[in-house]
């Protein structure tokens, strides 16, 4: 469709929390991206967004053209309850101000579509009010909860929904986004998603392909690499991948994330093996996956999403408290043969080294796996650790599983918002009173 430059524009919002790690506002961005490429194209209306989130460091990420960033004051968790992240006020005055941010940005921006990630009302209700005000104020804009196709247990997931009510999410919001394939795994199978949502919820398939970054890493190749996201929990982790061997010829770089605390950083650079470099974070985590010969990944949403999409062969050792989340994502996804899956309490220097061996060892003749070959033999560490049966680390294996997965969840998301955009205009136009432009599609 053509874009008329001179016609109304359509604004969208998306809102995360980010209280741990950086995984909602990169999920975000990465949909921001999304529709910014593909929205104008579909709608035939130049795009503006905003995104909304409690992680400072965000902005260090380019946003799309059009785009910008909100920022909120920071929170963290604290035995077991959120607390400031920087600011010394108390958590109520702080929770006042990231209301009323929202608020205001939500009354002045007036966007025609607002996607919510993965928490409902925000930290403490923070969206509460906000949420309220746009349905009475600006009734045509569309609301989205966007969840990852893992919520936790699902005992977990349905004290949550009780708290928060399943009558309220269907006054609020129009549709429920799950990013992620239910052949892999089906969060209202299991239990995690209400029954009494379902005819509310839209599959998008992960979120894998066309995301932006990719650049090449400077780094000499081959070589392997270890993220576990911002850092904040992947000391043990990090620690073990440091002091671990690598196969003759690579080099390792281990990435602790930027939220680790620097005594923990120099912790693990203390650790780190011959051939192996400790940095706090690299420009473009994506790119580093796809040239890597071989990643050690946590099991957060992204940096799966990120591993889906490459041809790398990728072991996850998924966290395990407080949440089951990324266990549950990483043994649904071990079980389709699209990763490998290591246990936390089993990730030790000798069980890392002998997996980064294996998969980077040639799997067949035709392989095309860089780097030295490794003998295939299962070595005692690997055995301990992984399943009887299983090849760990194989890169055509892993490759062939992650090709029946749907991972094309960033268009699905674009074309969903094609979608409500255009049902939003018909609104408007219908309520507009007759020779006048409706306040709502204005640029």
């Amino acid at each position: 469709m053509d874009m008329d430059p001179h016609g109304p524009g359509l604004r969208v919002v998306l809102y995360s929390h980010d209280s741990v790690g950086l995984g909602h506002t990169r999920r975000n961005l990465a949909i921001a991206h999304a529709l910014a490429d593909r929205l104008p194209a579909a709608t035939g209306r130049r795009v503006s967004g905003l995104l909304i989130t409690g992680e400072r460091s965000a902005t260090s990420y380019a946003c799309p053209e059009g785009w910008d960033w909100v920022v909120m004051p920071g929170i963290r968790k604290s035995r077991g309850r959120y607390a400031p992240r920087t600011l010394n006020v108390g958590m109520g005055r702080l929770m006042d101000v990231r209301s009323s941010l929202i608020d205001g940005t939500l009354g002045a921006f007036r966007p025609h579509v607002m996607i919510v990630d993965r928490h409902a009302f925000g930290v403490d209700g923070e969206l509460d009010a906000p949420l309220a005000r746009l349905r009475r104020e600006n009734p045509d804009c569309r609301v989205v909860l966007g969840l990852r196709e893992v919520l936790d247990d699902p005992q977990t997931a349905a004290a949550e929904w009780a708290r928060i009510g399943v009558d309220r999410i269907r006054t609020v919001f129009d549709e429920l986004w799950v990013y992620g394939d239910p052949a892999a795994h089906d969060p209202l199978a299991s239990g995690e998603i209400p029954p009494d949502l379902a005819d509310l919820l839209r599959f998008t398939g992960y979120l894998s392909l066309g995301r932006h970054g990719a650049s090449p890493p400077e780094t000499e190749r081959p070589f392997l690499v270890t993220m576990v996201g911002g850092g904040s929990d992947g000391f043990a982790l990090t620690a073990a991948a440091a002091a671990a061997s690598i196969p003759d010829g690579y080099r390792h770089l281990v990435v602790t994330g930027p939220q680790m605390p620097p005594a923990a950083r120099r912790r693990v650079q203390a650790l780190a093996a011959p051939g192996t470099r400790v940095v706090d974070s690299v420009p473009d985590g994506l790119g580093y996956v796809e040239a890597a010969a071989a990643v050690v990944v946590m099991g957060g949403y992204n940096t799966v999403c990120e591993v889906l999409g490459s041809g790398t062969p990728a072991l996850v050792v998924p966290r395990e408290e407080p949440r089951r989340e990324q266990l549950i994502r990483a043994s649904a996804l071990a079980g389709s043969g699209a990763v490998d899956l290591l246990r936390a309490g089993d990730a030790t220097p000798e069980a890392l080294a002998s997996w980064f061996a294996a998969a980077v060892a040639p799997d067949s003749p035709e392989s095309t796996t860089p780097g030295p070959a490794v003998s295939r033999a299962r070595p005692a560490a690997v055995a301990a650790a992984f399943p009887e049966g299983t090849t760990p680390g194989v890169p055509a294996a892993q490759h062939a599983a992650r090709s029946r997965l749907d991972l094309d969840g960033l268009a699905a998301v674009a074309s969903h918002a094609a979608r409500l955009a255009a049902a939003d205009a018909r609104s408007a136009a219908r309520l507009a009173p007759t020779g006048k432009e409706p306040l709502h599609a204005t640029a």
